[in-house]
């Protein structure tokens, strides 16, 4: 016997999940990172890479796709603010990689919206009402809702 599979909606959700920890990992990096100048971002950068080499000694490093994703975002970070005038300070509102992910963002989530309502509209009896009776119900049959005969 075989264990059931879970739904699909499930599976989706959990790979979504494994997905949006690279994202968390990133932004969650950006929000500290905002106003740092690049000394302060090459101290984070170094303290990020002590902690990973911390954590490799005790987890699976293959499984942390949010730390790895935050120590990528660090050096991208540090790099951006290296061919940047001097005392720039980061902001995620100018950064030309967090602008393109927004606007994927917003396009993935109209995408999704529009297959979702045309999923509903060409969905079997989507938009339709039905007068009572039309489906084989009670008042084709001429029974009550507990099976009797009605009266004439």
């Amino acid at each position: 016997m075989t264990a059931p599979r879970r739904p699909l909606a499930a599976r989706a959700a959990a790979f979504r999940e494994m997905a949006d920890q690279t994202r968390i990992g990133r932004r969650s990096v950006r929000r500290r990172a905002e106003g740092m100048t690049a000394v302060d971002v090459a101290q984070a950068l170094e303290d990020a890479r002590f902690l990973a080499r911390q954590e490799s000694g005790h987890e699976p490093v293959a499984d942390d796709e949010r730390g790895r994703a935050e120590l990528a975002e660090w050096e991208r970070i540090e790099r951006l603010l290296a061919a940047a005038a001097p005392n720039a300070v980061y902001d995620p509102d100018l950064d030309d990689v967090v602008q393109a992910e927004r606007a994927a963002e917003t396009t993935a989530t109209a995408a999704r919206d529009a297959a979702l309502r045309e999923t509903a509209r060409s969905a079997p009896g989507a938009g339709e009402l039905r007068a009572p009776g039309e489906d084989g119900t009670s008042e084709q049959t001429g029974q009550t809702p507990r099976g009797r005969r009605s009266r004439p």
